[in-house]
């Protein structure tokens, strides 16, 4: 039987989730309104006119594609990396091995104005202009640490049992992680890969000093709200960022919820 939580606890709750939400229900609401240069309230009337206006806007296109190419990019980057970091710590055991794991969560720990300025004054010194690869590698230091977490999470509840039992019977290095550790992470790299695109595509701040004259999507809608052209058009562009962010989130949610359940864990 379990006790319900008392009444003062979920208002709060409920109140939080509020505070939380409904400034996304505003942007949602004035991707339709009718009213181009102001935010009245309730909006004088509702249409679909800025979806078809965001739809034939190249600069809006290009800012979109450049957010996916580098989301791609950096989380492709990401999962190499991290999960390398994460079988290299949770299975070995060394003097450093803590300090080299902190410095891995270092990035995501810091502001992010700190890792900006780092990595604009590390390009700046060894002369690599800005562009494409300068916004991924700014983007995958912090992106390496989600993917980082939620492998270093799954290989700690791996059985070395399973392992051990493939290479007995014969199995070498490759087909051990191909059908034995692939399949028990697999979950957990999907979710770690989602997370880690969802941070780079809505990601301002280290963009802000690593790329340049290249406008990614938040960068393009930044300076939008700086000189707005069409009001509505950002709060269209801010919808589809929300749905392209916290879908991922969501599905790396139920992919990681049911982590306990690994073979061998445990034993």
């Amino acid at each position: 039987m379990t006790s319900r939580s008392p009444l003062a606890l979920r208002i709060a709750a409920g109140a939080g989730l509020v505070f939380l939400h409904l400034p996304l229900l505003f942007i949602i609401l004035y991707a339709f309104t009718s009213e181009e240069r102001s935010y009245q309230f309730p909006p004088p009337g509702y249409t679909l006119k800025w979806f078809a206006v965001a739809w034939n806007r190249p600069d809006v296109w290009a800012a979109l594609g450049l957010s996916v190419r580098v989301g791609l990019a950096s989380t492709a980057v990401a999962l190499v990396l991290g999960t390398l970091a994460a079988a290299a710590l949770s299975r070995s055991r060394f003097f450093g091995r803590e300090a080299i794991s902190l410095l891995l969560i270092l990035p995501i720990a810091l502001p992010g104005i700190i890792t900006g300025i780092a990595l604009r004054s590390a390009f700046s010194l060894v002369e690599i202009p800005f562009s494409y690869w300068t916004i991924v590698l700014g983007h995958a230091t912090f992106c390496i640490v989600v993917v980082y977490n939620n492998a270093v999470a799954r290989f700690r509840r791996l059985s070395p049992s399973l392992v051990e039992a493939s290479m007995d019977l014969g199995a070498d290095g490759f087909q051990t992680f191909r059908h034995v550790v692939l399949p028990s992470i697999g979950t957990a790299l999907l979710a770690g890969g989602m997370l880690a695109f969802a941070l780079s595509f809505d990601e301002v701040i280290v963009t802000t000093f690593t790329a340049g004259q290249q406008q990614t999507l938040p960068i393009w809608m930044l300076g939008e709200l700086i000189r707005p052209r069409q009001r509505p058009v950002t709060n269209v562009v801010a919808v589809i960022v929300i749905l392209v962010t916290a879908l991922p989130i969501l599905a790396a949610y139920y992919l990681t919820r049911e982590g306990e359940n690994i073979a061998g864990s445990g034993k």
